[in-house]
């Protein structure tokens, strides 16, 4: 499989294959190849190309938790207060 199209500067090829490499430094290159991805890609499409390629070998690996992370898809935040939702007199 030709994964250059979701991973165009092999950046999530390349953290499979760093030895020791931790969570916190999955995420910092995850948020990296999300901010190189070009605009009118499918993150998600993306997302779960790589994980079908990489989790099956590396479930373990904290890349691949990051990727699961990343399937979830985020709702639109809400606001949860502020001076607005507080009693005024």
């Amino acid at each position: 499989m030709d994964l250059s199209q979701f991973d165009p500067k092999g950046l999530i090829r390349e953290s499979y294959q760093i030895d020791g490499i931790a969570l916190p430094e999955c995420r910092s290159i995850f948020l990296d190849w999300a901010l190189s991805l070009p605009q009118e890609s499918d993150t998600q499409a993306a997302i779960d190309a790589l994980l079908a390629h990489y989790g099956a070998d590396f479930p373990d690996h904290p890349m691949s938790e990051v990727l699961r992370d990343g399937q979830v898809q985020m709702t639109a935040p809400r606001r949860r207060g502020g001076w607005r939702s507080r009693p005024r007199d």
